[in-house]
């Protein structure tokens, strides 16, 4: 129908009528919100780069994530900070390593509380990449084992699930029959299917002390112009089992999340990694931005694109907004 008959401006005259037409319903059942452990007792050193975000001993971690729970936030990802590191990053599989310990603390403090392990070496090694190293390049086939045996231990200690992180080729086959064997069929893969080389990173290396000592990760991780690669890889990972597929980053990436939505029948993650928060935070310090605005802008365009799931350290900034 032509103007002056049609008026889509009718609909979005005040905020019940917006409320009602809206199309897109941002929630917090699919966030999770990302936490560091770290060792020791009363520990909180706050991440300088990333505002609000702090490495945590368990104990404090607990506290945390009674109170992550108690806003609404469902579910948390953990990411190990380790008393010592090495070249194969053994304290990533360690039964007694800090992850684990996390895991069980989380999970008795808060049982209802879906606690997901983050499954890469690049925390734990020496060296800072995601894998064992032969020469300067990353040993791909002697990684798959180390990683299988990270996301078994996570299991035992209870995870709710675990995510390969490492972008090393066959991880998740190698992660899915290891649990299998071991009585693990239950525990679902959330595998960070597309993972860009992205610029975006930077601060989460501050939090997670993960920086490379040489090189990058570009001979591993998703070469940024590669969206064709990026469904094939996912398509790949669904094949050898996973549950859920996550495209990282998020904010220049939806493109890439829209295609994967329109293409697999599975939950669809994304990442809102660490420098998409921490330019929104720091913006927002200088009065450049309206910062809720914002945050629920993002997190929206999000799940519009098609992401069911959002890993995101705005989780609680947006259940004050949302519960407001």
């Amino acid at each position: 129908m032509p103007f002056p008959i049609e008026r889509l401006r009718r609909l979005r005259r005040t905020p019940g009528l917006r409320r009602m037409v809206r199309e897109t319903r941002l929630t917090l059942d699919g966030l999770i919100e990302p936490h560091f452990a770290c060792p020791g007792e009363h520990v909180r050193r706050d991440v300088a780069s990333m505002p609000g975000c702090a490495q945590m001993s368990v104990d404090v971690l607990v506290e945390e994530c009674k109170r992550s729970f108690d806003l609404g936030i469902p579910s948390i990802i953990l990411f190990g900070i380790p008393s010592a590191k090495d070249a194969v990053g053994s304290e990533g599989y360690a039964r007694d390593g800090i992850v684990p310990r996390a895991i069980e603390a989380v999970k008795k403090g808060v049982p209802d509380l879906v606690v997901w392990a983050d499954v890469c070496m690049c925390e734990y090694t020496d060296h800072g990449h995601c894998g064992v190293l032969k020469g300067e390049e990353v040993d791909n086939d002697a990684t798959l084992p180390l990683l299988a045996k990270a996301a078994l231990t996570y299991a035992q200690a209870g995870a709710d699930g675990v995510a390969p992180s490492d972008m090393m080729d066959g991880r998740v086959t190698a992660i899915r029959e290891t649990l299998d064997e071991s009585g693990y069929q239950h525990i679902p893969i959330m595998s960070y299917a597309a993972k860009f080389a992205s610029a975006f990173y930077g601060p989460f290396r501050d939090a997670a002390e993960s920086t490379p000592q040489f090189g990058d990760r570009r001979a591993y991780q998703m070469d940024p112009p590669n969206a064709r690669e990026a469904l094939h890889e996912m398509e790949l990972d669904l094949d050898e089992g996973a549950d859920i597929l996550m495209v990282k980053p998020a904010l220049a990436y939806l493109d890439i999340i829209r295609q994967a939505r329109d293409r697999f029948d599975v939950p669809i993650a994304c990442y809102n990694v660490s420098g998409e928060f921490s330019m929104v935070k720091a913006a927002a310090r200088n009065d450049w931005i309206d910062e809720d605005r914002i945050i629920l802008e993002m997190l929206t365009a999000f799940h519009r694109a098609g992401a069911d799931i959002i890993l995101t350290y705005f989780a609680r900034d947006a259940a004050r907004l949302l519960r407001a």
